[in-house]
């Protein structure tokens, strides 16, 4: 089987050896070159590692200093702050 290189490097890959190594649209080929100068080819099928970072965190965005200087000021206010008449502090 032959196949010819074009003026940017790239081969079409004859439909026999697609077809063998299940070969698709977006295929990853890891290529080894051999001491005695051959090359072997083999598909690398994805994995959690390879689309990682691709989607959208769930988390939002990370808070500035100043949100999260707000958030510590209010929860220390809230938690100091004299219980309601008739109503005992939890924790107390």
């Amino acid at each position: 089987m032959f196949a010819t290189l074009t003026s940017k490097g790239q081969l079409t890959l004859p439909k026999e050896i697609r077809d063998r190594l299940s070969l698709g649209t977006g295929a990853i080929l890891d290529f080894q070159l051999r001491p005695d100068n051959t090359i072997t080819a083999r598909h690398v099928k994805p994995d959690a590692r390879r689309i990682r970072g691709l989607l959208k965190s769930p988390r939002p965005a990370p808070l500035t200093v100043e949100q999260m200087d707000e958030a510590v000021s209010k929860h220390l206010r809230d938690k100091h702050a004299p219980a309601p008449a008739g109503r005992k502090a939890a924790g107390r």
